[in-house]
């Protein structure tokens, strides 16, 4: 077999080959970080790593200038609005009701879009509200307005409507051990981001995906009450619960909502377990993991077979039986997938090491890396916003014709059926250049909340500040990355 496989393709480049097996096994994220379009960036990248390196350092000296232990630890500013008087009167007209009806209606409709819908993906109303709408544009609304998903959480008024019938539904059977934690929901992150990532999933598989989840929720809320399953399990609810800390509306249904500083809230709490600094740290490599697996560098890695290994097992070049190998490719990415917030935790953690050494400690690795996990929540965003935002503008903004006709059957429902259908294509210039901003941004945010906790953690503002070298090393190191991962698909070779 690799003898004829051989002699067909013995012409073949084998770099050409990979070249277009990287575009082929990978569309939709070369589509989402360039629009499958190159584009030469104006200057070597060298040069931005070296100016978002400056612009760290910078920040860095300016957070230790103006930062002062006694402001570190004054409890951020706030303002409480839970009696304003325009909340008073959202109340009176029910408005959440009406939103908790709407979100378990836009649940239903995803599932009856994808059993009953057009097998189109773009012309079915699921594809685009879930991955899109949901998953990109309601997460960073939360950034901004704070958790309302546990006031609007559907799966948490599907369980209050099986109260109706099944008396004590949502109260449990068991108590939920406290040594499961946060495991059960990133054990579902980490299913979910393989599903994204390689089922190739269309509207009828999208709409069994959301069925299952919403049995396992049922399921696990039937088990172990609502409480403790939508804190511990429900992996959408950590998620956004993570993202909201980042929001200047502290929102906390039926106890207050009060306005605050942005970030503020990271610095209000910390991870208090190995699970929940691991589901911040998937949040931050499963994005990397997915724009670094679309550049050609990483397919050379398994398909350029430098050690040789491959070529001696089926006689040939590697990507010369690229189909016979393409399941242990998806064995080899999946097994990087999951390995991936592990090793970002032993990098993580040696910094944190080198931190406790500077700074002269008594507190060990394990807290220091809880107590400065959620300061790298901003960079965990940032990632996100960058590698995914293109895709509002492209596939997003037709959820405006999809609400008129949500099954593809051709319906005008509302009469938007014709209102933006074409994809909004930005400059890719523009895009670079804003993705190059945000991931400056969400690093310097993250040097900054870093201090500040340092200078809570450490006995005096020199240890404090000597503790922060390793990790501004490590938020340099990550700028880079996550530039150079982001630069990959879009420059012609421009180092």
């Amino acid at each position: 077999m690799s003898n004829s496989v051989h002699s067909k393709f013995f012409r073949v480049n084998p770099r050409h080959a990979i070249a277009l097996i990287t575009l082929c096994a990978a569309p939709e994220l070369a589509l989402a970080h360039s629009f499958g379009r190159l584009y030469t960036l104006p200057v070597p990248f060298w040069l931005y790593a070296y100016g978002a390196a400056a612009a760290l350092l910078l920040s860095f000296l300016v957070a230790a200038f103006f930062i002062s232990t006694p402001r570190a630890q004054t409890p951020p500013w706030s303002l409480e609005l839970s009696g304003s008087a325009w909340l008073q009167a959202l109340r009176r007209v029910h408005l959440k009701a009406v939103l908790q009806f709407t979100a378990v209606a836009l649940l239903l409709l995803c599932i009856a879009t994808g059993l009953w819908g057009t097998r189109d993906p773009y012309r079915n109303f699921n594809m685009t509200f879930f991955w899109i709408m949901f998953l990109l544009c309601f997460a960073y609304l939360t950034a901004l307005c704070g958790n309302v998903y546990a006031a609007l959480n559907p799966w948490r008024s599907l369980a209050a409507g099986l109260d109706r019938v099944w008396s004590g539904f949502s109260r449990g059977r068991w108590r939920y051990p406290q040594r499961l934690a946060y495991w059960p929901a990133l054990a579902l992150y980490m299913a979910f981001i393989w599903i994204e990532l390689f089922a190739f999933t269309r509207p009828h598989s999208l709409a069994v995906l959301l069925i299952a989840y919403t049995a396992i929720t049922l399921g696990g809320i039937a088990v172990f009450g609502a409480h403790a399953w939508l804190r511990y399990g429900e992996f959408f609810g950590v998620m956004l619960r993570l993202i909201a800390k980042m929001a200047p509306l502290d929102y906390v249904p039926g106890q207050h909502l009060r306005l605050r500083a942005p970030f503020a809230g990271l610095l209000q709490s910390s991870a208090h377990s190995w699970s929940l600094l691991l589901f911040v740290l998937f949040m931050l490599s499963s994005t990397a993991f997915d724009g670094l697996r679309a550049t050609v560098p990483w397919f050379l890695l398994f398909w350029g077979d430098a050690t040789g290994l491959l070529e001696r097992w089926i006689g040939t070049q590697p990507i010369y039986a690229y189909v016979w190998l393409r399941p242990y490719y998806l064995a080899y990415e999946t097994l990087w997938l999951i390995a991936s917030p592990f090793l970002y935790l032993a990098v993580y953690l040696l910094f944190v090491a080198a931190s406790k050494v500077l700074g002269r400690s008594p507190l060990s690795v394990r807290e220091l890396a809880l107590r400065f996990a959620f300061s790298l929540l901003p960079i965990a965003l940032v990632y996100n916003i960058t590698h995914y935002y293109t895709l509002i503008l492209t596939q997003g903004v037709k959820i405006i014709s999809l609400l008129s006709d949500p099954f593809g059957y051709g319906w005008n429902l509302f009469g938007t059926a014709g209102l933006l259908r074409a994809p909004i294509l930005p400059d890719l210039g523009t895009v670079w250049h804003t993705q190059v901003g945000l991931i400056l941004f969400g690093h310097i945010v993250s040097v900054w909340l870093a201090h500040v906790e340092a200078l809570r953690t450490f006995p005096t503002p020199r240890r404090a500040l000597l503790s922060q070298l390793p990790m501004l090393l490590l938020m340099v190191a990550f700028t880079t990355a996550g530039l150079w991962i982001l630069a990959q698909p879009i420059q012609s070779g421009r180092g």
